[in-house]
């Protein structure tokens, strides 16, 4: 024990010199002003310029122009914000273009018809030729519905005809009048859907004729649509901050915003 207690106290002599020639290190700074001090320089960093308000607020472009050719969009037509238009495209009057559609005329021309609308997320698009001769612009005459999520790409579409959601026409397609395609057909290059008729199925195939109530809820659907995007119309930002002048207005005025 005697000679434990010896080393014990001898270990403690010599840990105290080297403690007593060891040079401090440098004192840090505590962790929670480190924060303080990056969270300001960060702030100073993003502060944006005085005339960000007078910027559109959106990040992408609904017109664009590509060469000659630019977009047409008529007074009355609704084309929602966040759509795009490209190219040799004219969306006629009373025409709805909804929310997340690409119309791409960078090659062809594209063309949506009267009272004609084409909903969520679909893409027209129109190739240099079509492999069948026929014209190979995309024609969407008018009282034509598109569904969501489909995809036209060198087609002519008739007057009054609805094609369901999740569907394709491809190169050179044909849809003759007062005509219905079903949701999720696809019709293949070149292939004829004839007036009157309902088509489904991928490749699409006859189905059966319409009735003749049918044929006369198809302009209506067009109509029906044509009226809910006046809603939209009234409402939707075209430009900035200028719902922000409306708004006031109308308060000057007493309307209830």
């Amino acid at each position: 024990m005697a000679n434990l207690a010896r080393f014990s106290k001898r270990a403690l002599v010599s840990a105290r010199a080297i403690a007593r020639h060891r040079v401090p290190p440098p004192p840090q700074p505590p962790l929670a002003a480190v924060e303080r001090a990056f969270s300001t320089e960060s702030a100073k960093s993003i502060t944006p310029s005085a005339d960000r308000v007078k910027w559109d607020y959106r990040g992408q472009r609904k017109i664009i122009p590509l060469g000659q050719w630019l977009p047409k969009v008529a007074v009355d037509a609704y084309v929602a914000p966040n759509v795009v238009l490209a190219g040799q495209v004219t969306v006629w009057d009373g025409a709805s273009v909804w929310p997340g559609c690409v119309l791409r005329g960078d090659l062809n021309k594209i063309s949506v018809g009267f009272c004609s609308n084409v909903q969520e997320r679909s893409v027209l698009h129109a190739a240099w030729s079509s492999p069948t001769g026929l014209p190979a612009d995309t024609s969407i005459d008018r009282y034509v519905t598109i569904g969501a999520y489909s995809l036209l790409r060198s087609c002519t579409v008739e007057p009054e005809c609805i094609i369901g959601q999740h569907s394709i026409l491809m190169e050179g397609s044909l849809m003759e009048t007062q005509s219905i395609l079903e949701a999720g057909s696809v019709v293949p290059p070149g292939r004829r859907i004839p007036s009157g008729e309902l088509w489904a199925g991928n490749p699409a195939r006859f189905v059966r004729t319409l009735t003749h109530e049918e044929i006369l809820e198809i302009p209506k659907l067009a109509i029906a649509i044509n009226d809910l995007s006046r809603d939209h119309f009234s409402e939707f930002l075209p430009y900035s901050t200028v719902y922000l002048e409306v708004e006031k207005f109308k308060k000057s005025l007493g309307i209830s915003v």
